[in-house]
């Protein structure tokens, strides 16, 4: 039988993406939880990826595999039972990397930014976000997820932190960033999401996350 284990933090977007993919596989793995404190990592962590000392990592039968996006991928080709995280064809592939990423390095960051600042910084930020948002508003016209699909993919497990994470942040600011109003196939999406058996016990604890940020934001 395989060895899976899956080196994360509890409260990071990026290691759940990697149990939700698994759990969707049907995949049984032991997960082992990292304090990311800098002199706390373990040995182990340091070990398997040694380039960005970050969680999570993936090790597979002693194989590391490390950064999120990279991870959902060997995953859906190394698992072929359950449905798949990748669309087949080349094109919905290769849009499906496009959007993931685009996720991560645009949207992430001006979600971010807009909820750390503060004043007239934080109202260039909201708009900015809100700009990058509206692309993804626009990609789930008619769609349940982002793949078209019934069944949760690529972009939607990316998308994890935009739908649960940013909206608990956002709120613990004051700031509305995401309205029915504004994005109303977003907030749908968040709802189908967030309340999808296979997504559902892989989030953490709304409040606990809360209190986690409420320390951390100030």
């Amino acid at each position: 039988m395989a060895e899976v284990k899956v080196f994360g933090f509890w409260s990071s977007p990026y290691s759940r993406r990697v149990e939700m993919a698994l759990k969707l596989k049907g995949v049984e793995y032991e997960y082992i939880e990292e304090d990311l404190g800098n002199s706390n990592k373990s040995p182990q962590l340091l070990q398997y990826n040694p380039v960005h000392k970050k969680v999570p990592v993936l090790l597979h039968n002693g194989k590391p595999i490390a950064e999120s996006l990279v991870i959902l991928e060997y995953i859906d080709e190394t698992w072929k039972n359950g449905p798949s995280i990748l669309p087949k064809n080349p094109y919905d592939r290769a849009m499906a990397r496009f959007w993931a990423k685009f996720i991560d390095e645009k949207c992430v960051p001006a979600m971010w930014k807009a909820c750390s600042s503060t004043g007239e910084e934080q109202e260039k930020g909201k708009e900015e976000a809100q700009e990058l948002l509206k692309f993804l508003e626009n990609e789930l016209k008619g769609k349940k997820f982002f793949g078209g699909a019934d069944s949760i993919g690529l972009v939607d497990i990316a998308a994890n932190s935009v739908g649960y994470w940013y909206v608990i942040i956002a709120e613990l600011v004051g700031l509305k960033i995401i309205t029915t109003e504004k994005f109303p196939n977003l907030c749908r999406w968040i709802d189908e999401y967030v309340n999808s058996s296979s997504v559902k016990e892989h989030l953490p604890d709304r409040e606990k996350l809360a209190e986690y940020f409420r320390a951390h934001l100030t």
